[in-house]
């Protein structure tokens, strides 16, 4: 079973409306958009045991303002990224390694540095079509013998 996080709560408040990170990139800062919805990683992985892969980890990234503020640079969440990370690989969880768009080959390299046992891959495109023919794309980035040396590379 799949678990994705696609909304964030937008205050602290206890059952606070939760909207999504398109959304909230037009009312709060980038960096606070990206490091919220990584954030309540762990609060979901808590709340829920029913799902054994963890999908869309980049989701806030997809939606990143570039117009306003440039190419997205992962080094700049790197320390969030991990966190989430760990707490996913924690929970004995997959991670999925979304390849409907961008292949960005820092998420399975982080992921195994920070114990990440399992990878799965998806499409947001929801055809096998799409899915096979972007598939020889996102094995070398997951399972080349370089990963752990392979350069940091932006969207």
């Amino acid at each position: 079973m799949n678990g994705s996080l696609h909304t964030i709560p937008v205050n602290d408040d206890p059952g606070a409306a939760r909207s999504e990170p398109y959304t909230l990139y037009r009312r709060w800062p980038a960096d606070k958009v990206v490091r919220a919805t990584l954030a309540e990683v762990p609060r979901m992985l808590v709340g829920s045991s029913v799902f054994t892969v963890f999908c869309h980890i980049e989701y806030a990234v997809r939606y990143w303002p570039k117009d306003r503020e440039g190419p997205f640079d992962p080094k700049r969440f790197e320390d969030e990224f991990r966190q989430a990370m760990q707490a996913i690989a924690g929970s004995g969880r997959a991670l999925e390694l979304n390849i409907g768009g961008p292949i960005r080959p820092w998420i399975p390299q982080w992921w195994a540095e920070e114990g990440g046992r399992a990878v799965t891959f998806g499409s947001d495109a929801h055809t096998t079509d799409w899915l096979a023919l972007r598939s020889g794309n996102a094995g070398p980035a997951c399972c080349s013998p370089t990963r752990a040396t392979t350069s940091f590379l932006t969207d």
